[in-house]
């Protein structure tokens, strides 16, 4: 897990889902990382501008592309995936706050029911035709979710690991997990 601000909660929904995790702060190299020889890199939640974070960590991120390492992402971290794939981000008029977002998850063709916390939005016009939206926000259109066409990386803008909250969107996790689990078996 790269940790940009990362809530705990996050962590304790990797373990109630059976991930052993390492946290690393979010200045840490490419090669300080793949020491611990990780089977995923989760890119979590925090605050600040995607672009500017993506300064330091867009390099590391494309290089966990580059390996087809199974790659999560929450918030920033969604932000932070688009931008590593070539995706642009933008300053929203307003931004998403608060609980009981309505969020179309376009894959399920069903509503889930999201906490938000951010001013910044992947921009759908730059979104390469690799990525696919997988999530959109019932109240003005946006982005909430994208997901890579074959390779193994998605990534929410909202949050699933909220506590109090709704619960809707927890299966994520496992959905990582199952995303790992699968390049285990086929390497």
């Amino acid at each position: 897990a790269i940790d940009y601000g990362c809530k705990k909660n996050i962590f304790k929904l990797f373990n109630d889902n059976g991930f052993k995790i390492t946290v690393v702060p979010c200045n840490s190299s490419f090669d300080e990382i793949i020491k611990y020889e990780p089977d995923g890199i989760f890119l979590s939640n925090g605050p600040g501008d995607p672009l500017a974070t993506s300064k330091y960590s867009k390099a590391i991120i494309k290089k966990f592309i580059d390996i087809n390492l199974p790659i999560f992402g929450i918030c920033l971290g969604h932000q932070l995936l688009g931008i590593a794939l070539g995706a642009k981000t933008k300053k929203m008029h307003h931004g998403h706050h608060g609980v009981n977002q309505p969020v179309k998850n376009v894959s399920a063709n069903s509503i889930e029911i999201t906490s938000q916390n951010h001013g910044f939005m992947i921009d759908e016009k730059s979104l390469p035709k690799f990525l696919k939206i997988t999530h959109t926000s019932l109240f003005d259109g946006v982005i909430q979710g994208i997901e890579h066409i074959k390779l193994p990386f998605f990534s929410v803008q909202y949050h699933p690991e909220s506590s109090p909250g709704p619960h809707d969107s927890r299966y994520l996790f496992k959905k990582f997990k199952n995303l790992i689990t699968k390049r285990k078996e086929n390497a």
